[in-house]
Order: structure tokens, then C-alpha cells, then sequence
């Protein structure tokens, strides 16, 4: 049984859509960023970290999986507040930005981990267009304050890489990990 260590509903929806049948068990983890940590470094440590926080029982596989958006070398989390979100959105308009997601896949004979990385090219956006789009909400609990998947979807122009991955979970990634069988002992 694969075992969700995220309170995401993006994440446990596209595991849903793609028959991969799950549970959720999480535990709070400090999502951090340690001093001069590398984007790729810390999205692989967060996702090791909430694979190790929850128990693990027999038979079970954890996953734990973090995103961040790095735009010009910054790493752009959940926006704080409207202001931070405003902020966000602005340094996006109109460039190229990388969404990094890390995993982890965890049982009791091992772990392994992994990273996607999707190039998503945003159009230019107005002051007017930001302010209306963090008034809508859905930027505040999204890595780098928008969802491609919503309202923001009609600012993006192309990416390269996996779709799933800037929502949040690349999860052709996951399940070919699932298939080949996690840590040493699993099947091969």
C-alpha cells in the first residue's frame, strides 16, 4: 500500500486520476530552506523528510514530495501574504521559470530518491491582471503563488517537461519507481 505523506490535495488528486490507489499519513516538517541550499537539494531533502516522518508498516511504501518554482536562482515557495504573492507573480510575468519537485519513496528496506524538473514560460501579466489574480485566492498555498491548473492556466504559454509535475507530483516519475520496486530488496 503506498502511503501519502502530503496534505496536498493536488498530489493525492493526481494519484487518484492515475489508479494509484493510497493512503494519507502525514507529520509536520520544517520546509525551511537551510543557508545556501541548492533549489534541487532542498526539494529532494524535504520530500526524504516527509518520508521519514510518518510510521511506516509492513508492506507499505512512503512518498513524501516537495515543489518549489525557481525563477532567476530564487526559490519561490508559498507566498506569506497577498504582497509576497504580488511579488512572486512579477518576477514570473512575462519569463521563463523551472518547477522542481522532489520525491522520496520509502519502505522498510530502503529509500529512494528522485527530481522532475518541467520549464514553464509565463506570459506577460498586468498589474491589474496580479492584483485580480491573488484576489482570487488561489495563489496562497502554491509554490511560486499560482496554479497552473486554474485560473492561472490562461497566463501560461508553453512548458517543457512534465505537466504533473508543475501541479505538483510528477507522477509518471512515481509510478515508474513503484514498478521497478523501491530500495535494495524490492522487485526488479
Amino acid at each position: 500500500m503506498l502511503v501519502l505523506a502530503s496534505q496536498s490535495p493536488r498530489r493525492a488528486e493526481i494519484l487518484r486520476q492515475a489508479g494509484i490507489p493510497f493512503t494519507v499519513r502525514t507529520a509536520p516538517v520544517d520546509e525551511t530552506p537551510l543557508p545556501g541550499e541548492r533549489p534541487v537539494d532542498y526539494v529532494l531533502r524535504v520530500a526524504e523528510w516527509k518520508a521519514l516522518a510518518v510510521p511506516i508498516g509492513p508492506g507499505e511504501i512512503v512518498l513524501g514530495a516537495d515543489t518549489t518554482v525557481v525563477a532567476e536562482g530564487e526559490m519561490l515557495g508559498k507566498p506569506a501574504d497577498p504582497a509576497d504573492a504580488r511579488r512572486m507573480l512579477a518576477a514570473l510575468a512575462g519569463r521563463r521559470h523551472e518547477v522542481l519537485t522532489g520525491i522520496c519513496l520509502r519502505r522498510t528496506a530502503g529509500i529512494v530518491r528522485d527530481r522532475a524538473s518541467t520549464e514553464v514560460w509565463f506570459a506577460p501579466m498586468s498589474a491589474a491582471e496580479i492584483d485580480s489574480y491573488v484576489a482570487s485566492g488561489e495563489p496562497m498555498d502554491k509554490a511560486g503563488a499560482y496554479a497552473i491548473q486554474g485560473l492561472a492556466s490562461r497566463y501560461i504559454e508553453k512548458i517543457a517537461g512534465c505537466y504533473f509535475n508543475v501541479v505538483g507530483l510528477p507522477v509518471a516519475l512515481v509510478y515508474r519507481h513503484l514498478v521497478r520496486g523501491v530500495g535494495p530488496s524490492g522487485p526488479r
